[in-house]
């Protein structure tokens, strides 16, 4: 199980992203509304601006996704739950955590996981 220190330093990194990512789709959400305000003057212009939209979008989903994980993952710290596999409810590494401050599941489980989900 992780330390008090340990899930601190987690709370403060999460939050840290939290916050980045707020500032990101604030500002995407800003372009996409000012993108849709333009006058495009040929196809040129139109084709242009809807393959920057399209990637903005799915910028938008995957930070989205992400905000989704880290509220969650800020939750369980509340609720001394971070850090537990939510298969098999034993420890995720700390190294794990590190690299993916939301994970949810332990490498073996979020290997099972993903494979369920193909």
């Amino acid at each position: 199980m992780l330390t008090k220190e340990e899930m601190q330093v987690f709370d403060e990194k999460l939050t840290a992203r939290k916050e980045q990512i707020e500032k990101n789709l604030a500002g995407t959400e800003l372009e996409l509304d000012a993108m849709r305000d333009l006058e495009l003057n040929d196809e040129g212009d139109f084709a242009a601006a809807s393959a920057e939209s399209t990637v903005d979008s799915a910028i938008l989903v995957q930070q989205r996704k992400e905000l989704a994980e880290i509220e969650l993952a800020l939750d369980k710290i509340k609720k001394g739950t971070y850090g537990v596999c939510e298969m098999c409810e034993e420890p995720i590494g700390l190294k794990r955590l590190e690299v993916k401050n939301f994970a949810r599941f332990c490498i073996t489980c979020r290997e099972i996981n993903e494979k369920n989900e193909k």
